[in-house]
């Protein structure tokens, strides 16, 4: 037997608000069954699906694009040079954006060990961060 999970057991399972799930289902990316009384349910491969489709969500992927990755899917395996596309389009995108937080981090570590030093006596009162940055060679 088949597994049913409600909306609001489905939506704790990703920590998602029901009125999200709604949204996604009126944008077309989930599509959940329905009892006789149109209550809706979900099964195993729609916990699957969800996770994909945040897992894509999660890389930036627009709303958008996942419209189109799954209006694609719908078409069958004739679209798979498009959705292979996309995904590599995604990917060149998200690795931008982790580029970007590890320098971000890269700063904050900069930081941290900048007030630490100030605060051990290994980094003289009178260097400020800047310069700090200039010795390390680092950019801001």
């Amino acid at each position: 037997m088949t597994k049913k999970y409600t909306i609001k057991d489905f939506s704790a399972m990703f920590s998602l608000a029901p009125s999200t799930l709604r949204y996604y289902e009126d944008e077309g990316l989930i599509k959940p069954h329905r009892l006789t009384n149109q209550q809706r349910y979900y099964t195993d491969d729609d916990v699957n699906w969800m996770r994909f489709l945040l897992h894509l969500k999660n890389t930036g992927m627009s709303v958008s694009d996942l419209k189109k990755y799954v209006a694609w899917r719908a078409q069958g395996e004739q679209t798979i040079p498009q959705r292979l596309q996309l995904l590599k389009q995604t990917r060149v995108k998200f690795l931008e954006q982790i580029k970007q937080q590890q320098h971000h981090l890269q700063i904050l570590n900069d930081k941290i060990a900048w007030y630490e030093g100030k605060t051990n006596g290994k980094i003289a009162d009178s260097e400020s961060f800047s310069n700090y940055l200039k010795r390390l060679n680092h950019k801001k």
